[in-house]
Order: C-alpha cells, then structure tokens, then sequence
C-alpha cells in the first residue's frame, strides 16, 4: 500500500494498519476530502491480504470535533438532492466501517463530538484516553445524529442514548465507560500502546474467523428464531471444512501456532 493523502496519515507495521485524522487546526474535523479519503482507504485495506487490524486515531488534542464548520456553512445554501449526496458519505464512511471484513480499534486520543462519534459507534473495540470527552452535540445547532445512529444504539441501546442524543450533554471517559460506550479507558500517554497491544491479540486469531464473527452482528439480530437456526448451523458447517479451520484445529491438535500467525 503505497498512497498518500491530504486529511490522513497512517502506518503499517506488524500487519496493523494505524490511521490518523489528520487535520489537527480544526482538531480532525470532516470535510468532504477527509470523508472520500477515507472510503478510499477503506476499501484498500478491506481489500488487502496483508492488514489484519485497523486502529483508528486524532493528531493532535482531538480525535474528531465533527462536520468541519466551513463545510457545513456551504451546506446552508445546498438543494435537498445535494444535501442527500453529502450525508450519504458520511454515513458510507461508517457502514463500511462497521462492515469490512477486519477488526476496527478506535483509540480515541481527545475531544470526540458530533459526527466523530461515529468512530465509537462503528469500530469493533473503543480504547480511551483518561482525557478524552465526548458528545453528540448535533441539537445545539438545530440537528440530529441521524447517519452514526445505528451504530450507536446497536452500541449502547436506546436506555442511555436518548439522553445524549436529545441533551447534546458533554461526558468524561468514565461515564463512556460506565455505560459501555467504550471497551476500555486507559492513562493518556499508553493509549497507542494499548491499542497496539489489543491489535497483536487480534492478530493470533483466525482473519476469516473474524470477518465471519463481525457478519453475524450484522445478519444475525435481524432474523427470526428459525432463520438464524439455520443460518448459524449453516456458518458452523462451512467453517469447519474450511481451509483456515482445518488448520487452526490442526495446529492445536499438534501443539504449534497456526501459519496465519
């Protein structure tokens, strides 16, 4: 993977992918370029063999304040058609977040507001910082999070959200971690490492294994009794003449790390 752009940067070491958002003068606030840019990136590393994991974070104080303001002030102007194409971005962002076929870790750095809380919403695992804040501030200004939503309430549930969402109260990682918002929440300086940590394990595990463990939360809640009976039967079957299992039991069987690792 060899691209470079102009909202992100990021690293890849030990088949980790490490993203950066990458506008720390407006603290990683989203613009129409950092959101095309990270579709872009998105899609490459879903596509990859060699990326096992993704990590998510801010440079910088923040980890993302949100829509930019002078983006959202071109919006005040737009058609409804055109208005439609802007939030289907965002929230093709996030679909394909919670989607790819790899573990998403969203080491969350700072300040985490409005549409940035998507990132908690759509990644698999949430590290904090003990300095980061977070709200869904959208009905300050007249708004709503309506795009990130369905992560959020797959997240946390619509007990606790509906305060957030209807107060655009602000909150401290406790409270993130209190209502389970966030997986971990970890002193400032070893956020990074926490994260890196988390990824490691991750890798020691099965990478089709794990797609298929994210696919269930997205098929699975949606059937009916009988249906996901069949369908789970039917993943179990697969799975197991699969090549990745056959040598993952194998590998136990001898007493030797399977080849992924």
């Amino acid at each position: 993977m060899n691209k470079t752009y102009e909202t992100l940067k990021y690293e890849i070491k030990d088949r980790i992918i490490t993203i950066w958002l990458n506008r720390p003068q407006v603290h990683n606030a989203f613009n129409d370029t950092m959101l095309t840019e990270l579709v872009d990136i998105l899609e490459t590393v879903d596509e990859s063999g060699d990326i096992r994991v993704v990590i998510f974070t801010g440079e910088g104080k923040s980890f993302s304040a949100g829509a930019d303001l002078n983006w959202m002030k071109k919006m005040v102007d737009y058609t409804y058609e055109e208005n439609i194409k802007d939030s289907a971005l965002i929230a093709e962002v996030f679909y394909k977040i919670y989607n790819l076929n790899k573990p998403v870790i969203a080491a969350i750095n700072g300040a985490t507001i409005g549409g940035g809380m998507g990132f908690v919403g759509a990644s698999d695992i949430v590290i904090a910082s003990d300095k980061a804040k977070f709200s869904l501030s959208e009905v300050k200004i007249g708004m709503v999070p309506a795009c990130i939503s369905p992560y959020l309430i797959k997240r946390v549930g619509e007990g606790v959200l509906k305060e957030l969402f209807i107060s655009g109260m602000r909150f401290d990682s406790d409270w993130a971690l209190r209502i389970h918002l966030i997986n971990y929440k970890v002193e400032h300086e070893k956020l990074l490492d926490a994260a890196r940590e988390k990824a490691k394990e991750l890798c020691l595990c099965g990478p089709n294994a794990i797609a298929v463990c994210k696919q269930l939360f997205v098929k699975v809640p949606e059937m009916e009794l009988k249906a996901a009976y069949d369908h789970t039967t039917e993943v179990v079957a697969r799975l197991r003449i699969s090549d990745e299992a056959q040598e993952g039991m194998k590998a136990f069987l001898e007493k030797r790390k399977p080849k992924w690792q």
